[in-house]
């Protein structure tokens, strides 16, 4: 698997990177609170179903920044094909696939082996994305994405393939679900089990994934049209308007991370837009001074490597069982709860990933699968 090593580019969208380095921040925070001796606070897990956490608003963020990033991507080379889309998506699936069942590859006993996974999941959005943005104009890949979002409502509710029946608003007991049961249920190659189980980055899921993505190419393309004094404020109201239509819209298609419903995409496209919004009046075109400096130092290493960082992470994730930030968290728990205590470790984790990532960013050198 090729990966290449270069140095930055100057003229890298700030405010792009911040709410990127900001979602790897989120992502390895909650998934090493995922690891953690419970109780922790419960926002910080993935909902059981329906609603939205903090958890839940992680994932959906990079296959937006996806979007956003390609446009950006493809006008700064001379050339861009299909071949090189599909080989990266590729690499991106293979990567994932490796990443989501590194425990199985070392003990087959362990269990089943899992096809799909988060890499998996950003490789085929990247992928679709990148191949419809070359064969389609700005308004036919909105339409797309709009048509995507309106006709998976309908879908959802088709009679399950297995029998069970339909309660969009019950775990699994939908359409979208029993395709993962009858295709890879047989297996056990899916992430939840059982009579309701399914894939929460499943077969059919990827399809909102998809317009999610499409979203992103969007407001990608508004960027590079716009200038800043103008761009900020509409795609501020653009993600109010999409996060008003999601809230509503959620009385009758819930919000529902685990089969990335419709509403689910709005929703969290909409606090995206708002935070982009909101970091490139903070940062983009500003000087790196004070406070706005020590913020980027923080959040732009992982930002400019979020391969590299979630890479690692999920490597080493058995870090967290050491006796050398389990002890601290033992010692705090009775002071301070622990909820409040279960931060220490996962923050020690964190600095760790931040310490590799930092090395990447100060020699300026970019990982790319």
């Amino acid at each position: 698997m090729p990966i290449a090593v270069e140095s930055s580019r100057p003229e890298r969208l700030v405010s792009l990177d911040m709410l990127r380095g900001l979602a790897v921040i989120g992502m390895i925070t909650v998934n090493e609170m995922a690891g953690m001796a419970p109780p922790v606070f419960p926002m910080l897990l993935h909902s059981h179903w329906d609603g939205l956490t903090i958890a839940d608003i992680v994932f959906p963020s990079f296959l937006f920044m996806v979007g956003v990033s390609i446009p950006l991507s493809f006008r700064a080379r001379e050339q861009v094909d299909y071949s090189g889309i599909l080989w990266r998506a590729a690499r991106l699936i293979l990567l994932g696939f490796i990443l989501s069942n590194i425990f199985w590859f070392s003990q087959f006993s362990s269990g089943s082996w899992r096809l799909f996974g988060v890499l998996q999941r950003i490789g085929l959005v990247y992928g679709a994305c990148g191949i419809l943005f070359l064969r389609m104009s700005p308004p036919s890949r909105l339409i797309a994405a709009a048509a995507i979002l309106l006709l998976y409502w309908p879908l959802t509710y088709i009679p399950t393939l297995d029998g069970v029946s339909t309660d969009l608003w019950q775990r699994g007991m939908n359409f979208v679900g029993s395709v993962d049961r009858v295709l890879l249920g047989a297996g056990n190659h899916i992430y939840v089990p059982g009579p309701h189980g399914y894939d929460p980055e499943g077969l059919l899921g990827t399809l909102p994934a998809i317009a999610q993505g499409l979203l992103g190419v969007a407001a990608g393309d508004y960027l590079l049209r716009t200038t800043r004094s103008e761009r900020f404020r509409t795609l501020a109201i653009a993600g109010a308007a999409m996060l008003a239509v999601g809230v509503a819209w959620d009385f009758v298609f819930p919000v529902v991370k685990d089969i990335w419903s419709s509403t689910f995409v709005l929703v969290t496209t909409g606090l995206d837009l708002l935070l982009l919004s909101a970091l490139g009046v903070l940062f983009d075109g500003r000087p790196m001074t004070g406070a706005r400096r020590a913020v980027e130092l923080i959040v732009l290493p992982f930002g400019m490597n979020a391969i590299a960082a979630y890479t690692l992470h999920e490597v080493c994730w058995s870090l967290l069982g050491w006796d050398l930030l389990q002890k601290p968290y033992q010692q705090l728990k009775p002071i301070v709860g622990p909820e409040t205590a279960a931060f220490v470790p996962v923050l020690m984790f964190l600095a760790f990933i931040w310490l590799a990532m930092f090395y990447l960013w100060r020699k300026r050198w970019l990982v790319r699968i």
